[in-house]
Order: C-alpha cells, then sequence, then structure tokens
C-alpha cells in the first residue's frame, strides 16, 4: 500500500477555516455518503502513515490527533505554521478539508515530486491560481511562515517567492493526467449543490 519512503511524510487535513460562507462546519458537511473530513482523511491515509488534524481540539480529536494554531486567527498560514513546527517529517502533505475531488493518485505524484527536489514547497498552480492546500512543504518552511505571521502577513502564495518552490504548472499536470478540477472546493451550498449535481 506504501512506498518505502513513506515515513519521511505526515499528513495534516487542514480543517480549522471558519466556514462562514458554508453556514456550518465544512468538515462535518456531507457529500457523496461522507463527510468531507472523512474523505479528507482518508485520503491523507493513503499516502501517510502519520495523519494529523489542523484545527480545534474539541471538534476533531476523536478523529485523528489535533494541532492547533500556535497564531489564531491568521488564516491558513497559521495552520501550515502549526503543523510544520509540530512535524518530525522531512516532507508534510498539507490538504484543505473541502477538496472532495482530489485523487490520492495526484497526491502520490505531488510526493513524488516533493522528494526529487530540495524546493521548501512544491504546489501546483492551475488557471494561474496557487493551490498551497494542496502542496508539499518541508519543515523549514516553518520559519518563513513564522517570521511572515509576526509580521501580519497571512497570505501563503506571497511566501512562495521567498523561498525555493517547485511550481507544478498546469501544463505539467495536464501532460500527467490530471485534470485541475480536482481542485473545486466547496465553500458554500451553492458549490456543494453544484458539485451533487455535476458529479
Amino acid at each position: 500500500m506504501y512506498d518505502h519512503n513513506v515515513q519521511d511524510i505526515t499528513a495534516f487535513v487542514l480543517a480549522g477555516g471558519k466556514s462562514t460562507r458554508m453556514g456550518r462546519d465544512k468538515g462535518f458537511v456531507e457529500f457523496q455518503g461522507r463527510t468531507l473530513l472523512d474523505h479528507s482523511l482518508e485520503l491523507a491515509r493513503g499516502v501517510a502513515t502519520e495523519v494529523l488534524i489542523v484545527g480545534d481540539r474539541e471538534k476533531f480529536s476523536t478523529f485523528a490527533s489535533v494541532v492547533e494554531d500556535v497564531f489564531p486567527d491568521c488564516g491558513p498560514l497559521g495552520g501550515i505554521h502549526a503543523a510544520l513546527k509540530t512535524s518530525r517529517s522531512a516532507l508534510n502533505l498539507v490538504i484543505a478539508v473541502d477538496l472532495p475531488f482530489v485523487e490520492i493518485r495526484f497526491l502520490e505524484y505531488l510526493l513524488e515530486q516533493a522528494r526529487a527536489t530540495t524546493a521548501l514547497v512544491t504546489v501546483p498552480r492551475v488557471a494561474g491560481g496557487w493551490q498551497p492546500l494542496c502542496a508539499v512543504y518541508r519543515q523549514e518552511f516553518a520559519t518563513c511562515a513564522e517570521h511572515a505571521l509576526q509580521q501580519g502577513r497571512n497570505k501563503i502564495d506571497s511566501l512562495f517567492s521567498e523561498v525555493k518552490t517547485r511550481v507544478l504548472e498546469e501544463d505539467e499536470l495536464t501532460q500527467s493526467g490530471f485534470s485541475s478540477k480536482m481542485f473545486q472546493n466547496l465553500n458554500t451550498p451553492e458549490d456543494l449543490e453544484r458539485a451533487r449535481t455535476d458529479r
């Protein structure tokens, strides 16, 4: 099931968002017969033996070990920072809880590319937009994240120009058999309904 390097990976499911646009906690939204959290955990466990949730310990501790933000209310960068400060692994997969169309074979490809480079971040970019919540971060990125958070800079994308970054462009993904549609996330009830109808 796992390749020989699985021990160098920790996977983190980011479930700490406020879900204001959805109107309820996205982790517990049901899609295709199970919650988004269950789906994300299963996906993460397909590529890593150690899987943790970044979010509220009170909400999520019955599902997996939980990491809470060191810098609360700082958005996803705060979650990535908390994950990397906790991790003992060289490579750290970060995946948002609201990406139900990401495939395990893509995560395997993503990790393969991350292993093949010394870049601190391995991240897809489709239609000109970064996908920092379906990316691999080396532990050392925690230092960059911490400096930014201390300065009140919470935007992840702007940090990619400050560190060595391996970008998986859309052309590369297409040639490798992956569709950019897998990064469609579910932010609102309308997104959820549209996804249910389209699939």
